[in-house]
């Protein structure tokens, strides 16, 4: 199904492509609940061109501890978008902004609600994102 926008590009489909849930013990649940505020969300993006020249756009949202604890538990989703670029695009300065910031700031919601909503369910009622993903700011920072 392919959604229409007019930002240059259309979403033509969304799926899960990983996902990773991973608590190891019952003593690490327990670990892990009390040190949540260790845990550190990364964001990678990664894109590749398909055959029929869209772009497939993957979105990798890991939530780990930083610290050197043993006991630890591994959350990761790997979210994919398959978009096509208006033909009159040619910049690669415009599409990279389409696919590190405009895909994002529309489909990041979505993959933060996937997310968060598996890790409670697997054992963390507690867990929270307490910090907002500014993309036009990370895109600015990636570039300049």
């Amino acid at each position: 199904m392919m959604k229409n926008n007019n930002h240059g590009y259309n979403i033509i489909l969304e799926y899960i492509k990983d996902l990773s849930i991973e608590t190891p013990s019952a003593s690490t649940l327990t670990f892990v609940r009390k040190n949540l505020s260790n845990y550190i969300m990364d964001i990678d993006i990664s894109s590749s061109i398909l055959k029929n020249k869209a772009l497939e756009v993957t979105t990798k949202l890991t939530l780990q501890d930083k610290k050197d604890n043993i006991e630890k538990a591994h959350f990761e989703i790997k979210y994919s978008s398959v978009i096509s670029i208006d033909k009159n695009i040619k910049d690669k300065n415009i599409i990279s902004k389409i696919v590190l910031c405009d895909l994002q700031k529309k489909i990041y919601p979505k993959i933060e609600g996937i997310f968060l909503g598996l890790i409670k369910k697997a054992g963390y009622p507690e867990l929270k994102f307490e910090k907002k993903v500014d993309f036009d700011k990370l895109y600015t920072e990636r570039f300049n």
